[in-house]
């Protein structure tokens, strides 16, 4: 039977980055500021989303021309609400591993444990030319990322951590106080190989980008046999963009706006940059591996999970991604405030009607 601790979690993206979730000149009622995201972060909690994941930016394109820092801004939504979770972005290279257990661990004890991480292995080149810092292989950064989690679990865990790395070296750090239990949970992002292994051998969970369910199911099976060996559990988050509507011809119609109103050249110059992340692994897939310029209109092809449509419609496609293997459905919209509202009286409700109908079948079966 299934528990309500198994019922599929809500998150969704911090607009903490000017320009939206999408690169389309379409009105986006949608903030960046403080005022606008502490808002939406009580509106949110409000309405049963469990996450909020923070974006990490150091340079302009794309739309996205303010970017706020990830772990401070996750850090004031943390403290204007209650119960929700904020995962806060962290890329090594910029952050050394002592610098980030120090600042979530902090963090961690100011807000009753409620901060997480998301390791991001940096796929953005320019960002990293632009501030002088050393730009490795696809592979490499996720080895890099490797360690650095280590790194952190090293740190919050133990007394005298020693670590004699390839990129970080430890002697006898011993950092208090250490975070409250449980500790604070590690994602990384992903699709790739490396990333893919990465995730069956330490990370909490894993997000990747929207995608059809059965496609999902084929990197939630390929990751959970690796970790099985590993003797290491991971869970599966997914993005997606929710476009919900009282008909489905009222959310394709919006679909068909977004994509009508792109901006050809920064999705183009987007398409550019991302050819250094999935494409430019050895096997040659993972994240935008395969991606459309039209699925790129979408940070994160969001478009491809299709929950577009009306409330049920959106709450049956979620039940196939949990299906699936997805625990964790990662959102984005195209108006943060009124949409998440909207998301979270309509849909999640509909979302648990399911999961209940389903827990009662399997009861009736035993």
């Amino acid at each position: 039977m299934t528990s309500n601790s198994d019922n599929v979690k809500f998150a969704y993206w911090v607009p903490n980055v000017s320009g939206g979730l999408v690169i389309s000149n379409i009105e986006q009622r949608t903030g960046w500021d403080i005022d606008y995201n502490r808002k939406l972060a009580q509106i949110a909690e409000a309405n049963g989303f469990d996450y909020a994941l923070s974006q990490i930016r150091f340079t302009a394109g794309y739309g996205a021309d303010n970017q706020h820092e990830s772990v401070s801004f996750s850090h004031a939504l943390l403290a204007a609400t209650t119960t929700l979770k904020v995962i806060a972005a962290i890329l090594p290279g910029p952050w050394n591993p002592a610098l980030a257990a120090k600042q979530i661990a902090t963090i961690n004890h100011l807000t009753n444990g409620r901060v997480a991480v998301n390791v991001v292995s940096g796929w953005f080149r320019g960002e990293f030319a632009a501030i002088g810092e050393l730009w490795l292989d696809h592979d490499e950064r996720y080895r890099r990322s490797e360690e650095f989690i280590r790194a952190l679990r090293g740190i919050w865990t133990e007394d005298n951590f020693t670590l004699k790395g390839d990129f970080y070296r430890f002697t006898n750090y011993s950092m208090k106080p250490k975070p409250i239990d449980p500790q604070p949970e590690i994602f990384q992002g992903g699709s790739s190989r490396a990333a893919r292994d990465m995730a069956a051998r330490v990370s909490d969970w894993y997000f990747t980008n929207g995608n059809t369910p059965e496609e999902i199911r084929k990197q939630v099976d390929d990751i959970r046999a690796k970790a099985k060996t590993n003797g290491h559990k991971v869970k599966i988050g997914v993005n997606a963009f929710a476009i919900a509507r009282e008909t489905e011809a009222e959310a394709r119609a919006v679909l068909d706006e977004i994509v009508a109103k792109a901006n050809p050249e920064a999705v183009q110059g987007f398409a550019d940059q991302v050819k250094n992340a999935g494409k430019a692994s050895p096997e040659g897939e993972g994240n935008w591996a395969k991606s459309s310029l039209e699925d790129l209109v979408q940070y994160n092809d969001g478009f491809r999970s299709n929950l577009i449509g009306t409330p049920e419609q959106i709450a049956e496609r979620i039940l196939k991604l949990k299906d699936a293997g997805a625990s964790l459905i990662l959102l984005g919209f195209l108006h943060f405030q009124e949409e998440v509202e909207f998301f979270g009286k309509r849909i999640i409700p509909l979302v648990r009607e399911l999961e209940a109908a389903r827990d009662r079948e399997l009861v009736a079966a035993e």
